[in-house]
């Protein structure tokens, strides 16, 4: 009787597990398909040259402020943790916080900075030109 019971409690074991696994599945979710960048422009061709992907994790401490810079190539990112707010030099502001997805400004001068009390931590992707600059500092 107790190799029975073993038994089933093993089995019981085993069919909640793979009914567990079995619930979870792979999901997809779209954070941003655009042409555009943040401020409605449209992103320009691609380079000619030999492409270059370069993917940066980016921590930009509570209070910092960019100095003034520019991006000459289309990159896009993820707000991981903590709130940025992004400024071009006419005043236009975007406001971003963990979890939203940015299309950076390109050949448009701009600055950032992580507001609050937390870091900034930001996973930015660029599609450059091999031996180009991703970033300009003004």
């Amino acid at each position: 009787m107790k190799t029975i019971s073993a038994a089933m409690i093993l089995a019981s074991v085993l069919f909640c597990h793979q009914s567990a696994a079995q619930e979870k599945q792979v999901s997809v979710k779209t954070l941003v398909k655009t042409s555009q960048s943040w401020d409605g422009s449209s992103l320009p061709n691609y380079p000619s040259g030999t492409p270059e992907i370069t993917v940066l994790d980016i921590n930009i401490p509570a209070g910092t402020t960019l100095p003034l810079h520019f991006h000459p190539v289309i990159n896009a990112g993820v707000v991981l943790r903590g709130h940025l707010k992004v400024t071009k030099p006419n005043g236009e502001v975007l406001m971003l916080k963990a979890g939203e997805p940015i299309v950076e400004l390109v050949n448009k001068v701009h600055t950032g900075k992580a507001l609050g009390e937390d870091d900034v931590r930001i996973i930015v992707f660029y599609a450059g030109e091999k031996g180009k600059a991703i970033t300009v500092k003004k």
